[in-house]
């Protein structure tokens, strides 16, 4: 079946999760990914961070699935020229390195440049290629810490703690995992430079950051965070009260089967249409069912007792049920235990049931995106080191004699 990147063809040359993620991407789309990795140990993401069988842990069977793997030692002057022959065949490469660690090996951008003038480059790493700390090695929560999206305070034991105080907007910690929003913005500027250069014929560098991506994907709290001092008038910013808890209409509820729901109706068209569901017309509020503003207001603990008692009259599936035939903003909380049996995210195929020729059954996470009539099949499983060494160089001979 013919997918979105059917026919470009990438060069990965990375381990753990940067520049893994980004190729995975790109691998869902229908690349060609091919993983360019050192003789010996190769991405050592295979061995750490649990183990499913000797040698393929979770994160790797997720983040290098759909991909090929290839050795070349590139200190070797003879697996520099056959990289050099692959990357003749590549639309794009991805540098999953900190600093000038391509260049060194004599792969860097300019060198490509100059054997492939319309190569997209992109090096995508935790703190980007340039500026101050672009050298700096990232693990982990390196980029959000950066990006203001892990705050810290001291504990009264001296030791550093997260600071729990509550921010406009779900503060820069809703950027998500670093690693995952930088690959997702590092695609999509891929994606854009090979629709460019189908217009202009001319390659380029692109310079991702997942801290920048971090900021990026929280612009919401972020802006507001670094404009919180210019806003005049507060009255329709969701608060919190003295508990600590926003707008009892903005809440978490547990209902009758003991799950859980995140009640949002703050127009008062959503609200006064549930009471009308609830039987609770007395909860009603005057102005019908105007839209807008919106009710973030705080001090309603006893509202809040209201619901608590109305919610935790049907299970969560019944209000689900509710919200989507009353058009209500209403929706399941999950523990990671309840996704598999959800059948909404069924529906969309996200939550993918796969079988690794080593590692056996594995539940892979798919593509958030539905391209019509392209539904995301179970994927080739992430290769061992090496594997496709001998098929590659084979593929690179028969293209010789080719030409």
């Amino acid at each position: 079946m013919s997918r979105l990147l059917d026919g470009v063809r990438v060069i990965e040359a990375a381990v753990l999760f940067n520049g893994d993620s980004l190729g995975m991407l790109l691998a869902d789309l229908g690349a060609d990914v091919i993983k360019v990795e050192a003789p010996g140990r190769g991405d050592y993401l295979r061995d750490f961070l649990g183990q499913v069988v000797p040698h393929h842990s979770p994160a790797h069977l997720q983040v290098n699935k759909n991909k090929r793997s290839v050795v070349l030692d590139l200190r070797d002057e003879a697996h520099r020229a056959a990289f050099f022959e692959l990357l003749s065949t590549a639309d794009v490469f991805v540098d999953g390195f900190a600093g000038d660690a391509c260049e060194k090996l004599g792969i860097g951008y300019i060198a490509q440049q100059q054997a492939k003038p319309d190569i997209i480059y992109c090096q995508y790493s935790g703190f980007g290629s340039t500026g101050p700390y672009a050298t700096i090695p990232t693990h982990g929560r390196m980029m959000n810490a950066l990006a203001g999206g892990a705050p810290q305070q001291a504990g009264a034991d001296g030791f550093a703690e997260p600071d729990t105080t509550p921010r406009l907007m779900g503060g820069i910690e809703s950027g998500g995992e670093g690693t995952a929003a930088g690959a997702v913005h590092a695609a999509f500027h891929v994606a854009a430079a090979l629709f460019a250069r189908e217009r202009s014929g001319r390659g380029c560098f692109l310079d991702a950051s997942a801290a920048d991506a971090v900021l990026s994907s929280a612009w919401i709290a972020a802006t507001y965070a670094l404009n919180e001092h210019r806003i005049i008038d507060r009255t329709s910013l969701p608060g919190a009260d003295s508990a600590g808890q926003a707008s009892a209409k903005y809440e978490f509820y547990r209902t009758a089967d003991d799950k859980f729901v995140l009640f949002c109706c703050i127009e008062p068209k959503f609200w006064n249409a549930f009471c009308r569901v609830a039987g609770r017309d007395d909860l009603i509020e005057s102005g019908g069912d105007r839209s807008g503003p919106v009710d973030f207001a705080t001090g309603q603990d006893a509202l809040r007792r209201e619901l608590r008692d109305i919610l935790a009259t049907k299970t969560q599936s019944e209000w689900i049920r509710i919200a989507a035939a009353q058009d209500l903003p209403i929706g399941p909380a999950h523990s990671a235990a309840d996704l598999l049996a959800d059948p909404h995210l069924s529906a969309r195929q996200i939550l993918v049931p796969g079988h690794h020729p080593v590692a056996g059954d594995f539940t892979y996470i798919g593509e958030p995106v539905i391209v019509s009539g392209q539904p995301y099949e179970s994927p080739r499983g992430a290769p061992s080191l090496g594997e496709h060494t001998d098929e590659i160089l084979e593929e690179l001979r028969n293209l010789r004699r080719a030409t």
